[in-house]
């Protein structure tokens, strides 16, 4: 999934680069100014790591090897609405794979991956440390226990729902009504 750079991450990735100058130019800098580029675009878009190569005198290929071997780094950007799926031993017991898939078919994307239209993106976590709701599912920041696979689509349809609330009312407010 190969997207576009929205204009505020581009905006972002000059800022890293103007950051680059600070770090000097050795390989040992490299998971600081990774750290550093997520925290500043959310996620490691190919143009950074190109960035960072050019930067570090390295081959883009190093660059990414060393990011995928930790899990801290994403390479897709964050949805609006993150949603973190429990794998955990008890969420696992109760059905939690199973939840994950239904996520993964209603949304059309699969764990690790964002909605194009950026509102949703799948995360497999360990463990959330509910266990005695299991199976967990988080979405933004609340907690949602005892997920069955009917709830995905009444959860996912919540979303949409209050965000047309929010456009209607902001048409609203536009329209001086």
């Amino acid at each position: 999934m190969n997207q576009e750079l929205t204009p505020e991450e581009k905006e972002a990735l000059k800022h890293v680069a103007s950051k680059l100058e600070f770090y000097e130019e050795q390989r040992r800098n490299l998971i600081p100014i990774l750290q550093m580029v997520q925290e500043t675009l959310a996620y490691l878009p190919p143009e950074a790591i190109k960035l960072v190569a050019e930067h570090l005198a390295i081959f883009e290929c190093e660059v990414y090897g060393v990011a995928t071997f930790y899990n801290q780094f994403r390479f897709h950007p964050p949805g609006k609405h993150p949603i973190k799926a429990c794998l955990g031993t008890a969420c696992h017991v109760r059905g939690g794979d199973i939840i994950l898939e239904n996520f993964e078919r209603k949304l059309g994307i699969h764990a690790g991956e964002t909605t194009p239209d950026r509102e949703f993106s799948i995360e497999k976590v360990a463990c959330v440390g509910c266990c005695a709701l299991a199976p967990v599912a988080i979405i933004d920041e609340t907690v949602h226990g005892h997920m069955a696979p009917s709830k995905v689509e009444g959860l996912l349809m919540r979303i949409e729902i209050e965000k047309e609330m929010e456009e209607r009312a902001k048409k609203k407010d536009e329209s001086g009504q």
